[in-house]
């Protein structure tokens, strides 16, 4: 079985899918990282180089590998990935798709406190973070509403998104 943890950048999908992928035994995926692997490339070099619509593009061809290969494995999307082409409807028929979804402000204080790079969050002061995640988390909502499951505030707490992921998982 597939599961795509999906949400906002800084909600936690790589964060809790390593440890969730261990603990049912299911190959880990991150997205970005095996764009970046397959590309030779940072997501943010990509960004810059080629742009924004050239990195989408990337990304759908590397979540059509992700599904072809199927198996049981736990992919951390991108926090653009559903709301492009019919990347929900194709992880929702593929799997099963999990929202991760946190408070614009929480999202605010995780990407601060990040030490990663993130192309479209990069040089933006707190108040410009909190305008930018707010009026993209709003257009997105639409996308990451039509997840199987909606965890509201996840924590790290690994045996919580076990139980409740359980009806899909024994089904």
């Amino acid at each position: 079985m597939l599961i795509f943890l999906i949400g906002f950048m800084g909600s936690g999908k790589t964060t809790l899918g390593r440890p969730l992928a261990t603990r049912l035994g299911y190959r880990f995926v991150d997205l970005d990282r095996e764009i970046e692997q397959g590309e030779g490339r940072t997501i943010g070099e990509i960004f810059a180089t080629d742009g924004e619509a050239a990195f989408r593009a990337l990304e759908e061809a590397y979540l059509q590998r992700v599904i072809e290969q199927g198996g049981d494995a736990v992919v951390s999307t991108g926090g653009g990935t559903p709301c492009f082409g019919e990347h929900m409807a194709e992880m929702n028929r593929s799997g099963v798709t999990v929202y991760l979804k946190l408070a614009p402000a929480v999202l605010v204080n995780r990407l601060l406190s990040a030490h990663l790079q993130r192309p479209l969050v990069a040089g933006k002061s707190p108040e410009e973070l909190l305008e930018y995640i707010t009026e993209t988390l709003a257009e997105r909502e639409v996308y990451y509403r039509r997840a199987n499951v909606v965890v509201a505030d996840p924590s790290r707490d690994v045996r919580r998104l076990v139980e409740i992921l359980n009806p899909y998982l024994v089904g």
